[in-house]
């Protein structure tokens, strides 16, 4: 018998991530914080619940996918959350891209009342969510993974457990550090070819052919020559999940001054309207910088 599924969470990743369980026949109840983000899935089939704990109530398998850490405890460990409704053997997979100490109390919490958690954190973007190619990152107990691996199989493509209970959040926060960084030098590439009268889209096509290709250069190297920065990930959630990092480092002791300055070009890109376009948009304040544009 399958798993009745709960989905809390259906902004840009979330939807998509819901309608694809839907799609291969699974039961799933949904609960969303605004009502115009029930559409699409209920119409689809799925049953919408007017709480996280009425909605555990019913499910065997709930999904969180919501924006920041606060956002996961209370949604969790709120007076109307998944904790007051779930009954044990049940399972949380937050999807969310949050702290992996704040994962590690919740997990804590969960467990004292018998239900078990895994940090499933994602990369590939909203496109990524609609064809089911995300690459997931778990943390949590081995055989909790194995147990929902079909489920995750159905969104996801690369699919690795990392560990224990907030590794496959560290995981996440290692992805999104290497994300921003390559943005930023990819930025710097091209306004470095324009500064010089050098083409950028023909230095984008010869670098894909080497060393330096990549998804990122394939993807939003052509947002910046387009300069069409729709947002896939947004800027604001980026600038959260660069915090995110930067908090990590600083608990460890360690310095990250890479991190550190790109996160300042996502600081500023935000303080100056910019949270809801894509985060690529971080090579505008490269642009001024250099007092260079690179699409002419």
């Amino acid at each position: 018998m399958s798993p009745k599924l709960g989905y809390i969470g259906l902004g840009l990743m979330g939807r998509p991530i819901a309608l694809n369980l839907l799609k291969a026949g699974y039961s799933v109840a949904v609960y969303a914080r605004r009502d115009a983000s029930l559409t699409a899935v209920t119409d689809a089939g799925a049953c919408d619940y007017p709480s996280a704990k009425q909605l555990a109530q019913h499910c065997d398998i709930i999904f969180t996918n919501v924006s920041d850490s606060g956002d996961v405890e209370e949604v969790v460990l709120g007076d109307n959350g998944i904790i007051m409704g779930a009954r044990p053997g049940s399972i949380v997979i937050d999807m969310s891209t949050i702290s992996p100490m704040v994962t590690r109390h919740i997990a804590t919490q969960l467990e004292n009342k018998g239900i078990e958690m895994l940090d499933a954190p994602v990369s590939g973007g909203t496109q990524g969510a609609i064809d089911a190619t995300l690459s997931i990152m778990i943390g949590g107990k081995a055989e909790i993974f194995e147990k929902v691996l079909p489920l995750l199989q159905v969104i996801g493509k690369n699919i690795i457990y990392i560990g224990d209970h907030g590794a496959g959040q560290v995981t996440k926060a290692c992805n999104q550090l290497v994300v921003a960084q390559s943005m930023a030098a990819i930025g710097e590439a091209f306004i470095l070819a324009r500064a010089s009268g050098v083409d950028p889209s023909k230095v984008r096509q010869a670098l894909l052919g080497g060393f330096a290709g990549s998804r990122i250069l394939e993807a939003h190297g052509q947002r910046m020559l387009d300069e069409n920065f729709e947002p896939g990930f947004k800027a604001g959630l980026h600038q959260k999940d660069m915090g995110i990092v930067l908090q990590t480092a600083e608990q460890l002791g360690i310095k990250l001054p890479g991190a550190e300055l790109v996160s300042r070009y996502l600081d500023q890109l935000v303080e100056q309207g910019g949270a809801e376009l894509d985060s690529s948009a971080l090579v505008k304040q490269l642009e001024a910088l250099a007092g260079i544009k690179i699409k002419t």
